[in-house]
């Protein structure tokens, strides 16, 4: 399996600060109210309008932040702080803030680019440097989001898009663990509610334009909200086959046929998130499970499939080193 060391994490740091403050091309998530709001990307979010949409930009701050951290000797680690410097500020964070407040932005974002922030916040206060506490009041904001919404959500939503209930809680709760504890035990019992039943799990997937397994997120997210013991015991009825390596879809690596065509590239993405779920789910099981082997060895597989192309066209190069990121050093 790859590893990642110092010379490739300067690599993923290099192209995500290429693309950090590259405005245009841009895809605002952005309801206009009146003309007063036909503003540019910038205009309107002086942190977040780089890497092609808000979401992106925020991941690869976390991305480059959480190098920096555990690469602090890579080459581009004194950019990174230098950029962290100018842009992580009260004032930059103030307006991003304060667009929440917009009447039509109660969806802004919802509720992938609200986990994002979550996860930027909680690597930022992990450096010795101001970039915590200038978060800090964005953070909060989408964590109130989160335990408004959360019990209102009365099904979770399973698409491997955006739009993914278990990929957000995952991210979600781990902020929530150390800052919010209440949002925390909201997140648990929503996660139990909605997936805690769930047996003999199909896998329907790859569709088309999906970046995140629904099986396998839901998995991760339920390693996060169970006890080890009750997760294998979940885990065996979720996907009572996958010793032998059924169903098939989740052991084999999504086949991408364009990745100029942004929607198609996101398949980039599903084969480097399942190889972060699948390590997810090893590490939950522990080394003695039959099950840990084979998903070790599929998570290299997928990374195998798709870190060669993290740079091959901006539609995946404005974010796919942060999925590179997650495959090769979380779990």
């Amino acid at each position: 399996m790859t590893i990642l060391d110092t010379d490739l994490a300067s690599r993923f740091a290099r192209l995500t600060l290429s693309h950090l403050g590259q405005e245009y091309p841009h895809k605002l998530d952005h309801v206009l109210d009146g003309p007063a709001d036909a503003a540019t990307p910038s205009a309107l979010h002086p942190i977040f309008h780089g890497s092609f949409d808000w979401h992106s930009c925020v991941h690869g701050w976390w991305q480059v932040l959480r190098l920096a951290r555990t690469f602090p000797d890579m080459a581009a680690a004194s950019e990174v702080r230098a950029r962290a410097d100018a842009m992580l500020t009260p004032a930059n964070v103030a307006v991003e803030r304060a667009y929440l407040d917009r009447p039509s932005s109660g969806g802004f974002e919802r509720p992938y680019g609200w986990a994002w922030t979550l996860a930027l916040h909680d690597e930022a206060v992990r450096h010795d440097a101001p970039w915590g506490a200038a978060l800090e009041p964005l953070a909060r904001a989408f964590a109130a989001r989160f335990t408004a919404f959360l019990p209102k959500l009365t099904y979770p939503i399973r698409t491997g898009t955006h739009f993914n209930t278990a990929f957000a809680l995952t991210l979600a709760r781990d902020w929530a663990t150390t800052h919010d504890p209440g949002l925390a035990k909201v997140i648990a019992d929503r996660a139990r509610d909605w997936f805690g039943e769930d047996r003999g799990c199909q896998a329907w997937e790859p569709g088309g334009d999906e970046f995140l397994s629904s099986a396998l997120m839901e998995a991760a997210l339920m390693s996060r909200v169970l006890s080890s013991a009750d997760f294998t015991t979940w885990f065996g009825a979720f996907l009572p086959d996958v010793a032998s390596r059924s169903p098939a879809t989740l052991f084999t690596p999504a086949h991408v046929s364009d990745r100029s065509d942004g929607k198609i590239a996101h398949l980039d993405g599903l084969n480097l998130s399942r190889a972060w779920c699948w390590k997810i789910i090893a590490t939950a099981l522990g080394p003695e499970h039959p099950v840990d082997a084979i998903a070790r060895e599929t998570a290299a597989v997928h990374i195998a499939a798709s870190l060669p192309h993290i740079a091959d066209d901006y539609m995946g190069t404005h974010w796919l080193a942060t999925f590179a990121l997650l495959a090769l050093d979380g779990d």
